[in-house]
């Protein structure tokens, strides 16, 4: 984010193309957990099959970076779904896909270590879903927020005020969304309903693209951020005739392509695109599909740490002008090492957000 132009980071963030990930937090799941307040109480009692467990981890886990990990191939908008444990006498919040993750708490500090190596990056945190959670719990998780993120959080704004360049000004990089009625007594948590985001809630791409376009025709009238759930969810019929392949390899691989053609065709802005969400990010290096030319380092190739098959161009369509955000540290490193310019085999280049000019 810390290279882009100027006027780009001029511009309001609802009007920017972010990458984001789907379940952000389901790289880890913890089989010998219980299984999560989510699901139904069918679900909890066959889940005392061990193997059952093993199962539900094929259809749980959404992406197999860590959060670190996304950060540095690009990624800036997180979708979180929190529970408490049943049984813990503390009110110690955990992620939860069907099965537990991580403590919220280790999650958030390993994303502010990262934003603390970067200042000039800044990321969406979206706490939409709460499982099994009272008051109590809700103010542990907001006191752990403001733990982890202290004055880097944002407070609410007129959407259209919030540009890179004043929260650079600001030295703020966090804006957490929370879909919760206590979000009303905290200044930096934002209200769920400035980030919507539209579920298609279908097996079919077609259905989905769709769906897409026609909830992208309508967010002007809101004003709001935007997530665009490029995702495709499973039935239960869906689940069941290919148990054991899993969802990745089920829905994901197959269908990923036509889903990636649609996001490559899209523009942000008003009427635009906002944040795109994805499973396993990792795949294609999903946050390359939003990289572009950077007009002084020529052409930069994909952003995560592994090699990118493809040549970045193939992501562009012809008549789009990109530019390309990066974290500042990453590109002063990538300058000053001729060598790395030198070697378009090399291609790693991490914390990049990229938009398209309108």
């Amino acid at each position: 984010m810390g290279a882009l132009p100027a006027p780009l980071s001029a511009r309001p963030l609802a009007h920017l193309a972010i990458p984001g990930s789907h379940d952000s937090f389901s790289y880890w799941v913890d089989e010998k957990s219980p299984v999560g307040p989510d699901q139904a109480t069918a679900v909890k009692r066959l889940a005392k099959i061990s193997l059952v467990k093993k199962l539900m981890k094929k259809w749980s886990v959404t992406q197999n970076l860590t959060f670190k990990e996304q950060l540095e191939s690009g990624i800036r908008y997180f979708d979180l779904r929190v529970s408490s444990k049943p049984g813990e006498v503390e009110k110690e919040i955990y992620f939860i896909h069907g099965l537990f993750g991580i403590r919220v708490l280790d999650g958030l500090m390993e994303i502010n270590s990262f934003l603390m190596q970067h200042p000039r990056e800044v990321i969406f945190l979206d706490f939409n879903h709460f499982y099994a959670m009272d008051d109590s719990h809700h103010l542990y998780l907001i006191s752990r927020i403001q733990k982890a993120f202290g004055s880097k959080l944002c407070p609410v704004q007129p959407v259209e005020k919030v540009t890179l360049q004043y929260l650079w000004e600001l030295k703020q990089q966090v804006l957490i969304f929370y879909h919760y009625p206590l979000y009303q007594d905290y200044s930096f948590l934002w209200p769920g309903n400035k980030m919507p985001a539209p579920w298609a809630n279908t097996t079919n791409v077609h259905k989905l693209l769709q769906f897409l376009e026609t909830t992208l025709g309508e967010r002007s009238q809101y004003g709001t951020f935007h997530v665009s759930q490029a995702i495709l969810t499973p039935r239960v019929k869906t689940i069941a005739r290919h148990l054991i392949r899993g969802l990745k390899n089920t829905l994901v691989h197959r269908n990923l392509p036509m889903i990636l053609n649609w996001v490559k065709t899209q523009k942000p802005g008003v009427m635009g695109v906002n944040i795109i969400t994805s499973d396993f990010v990792e795949l294609v290096d999903f946050a390359a599909t939003f990289q572009c030319v950077l007009p002084h380092l020529q052409l930069l190739y994909g952003h995560s740490r592994r090699q990118s098959l493809t040549d970045i161009s193939d992501f562009l369509s012809p008549v789009e002008v990109a530019f390309c955000a990066t974290t500042s540290s990453c590109l002063k490193d990538l300058a000053d090492d001729k060598k790395v310019m030198n070697r378009q085999s090399q291609r790693s280049l991490s914390g990049t957000i990229c938009c398209w000019n309108t």
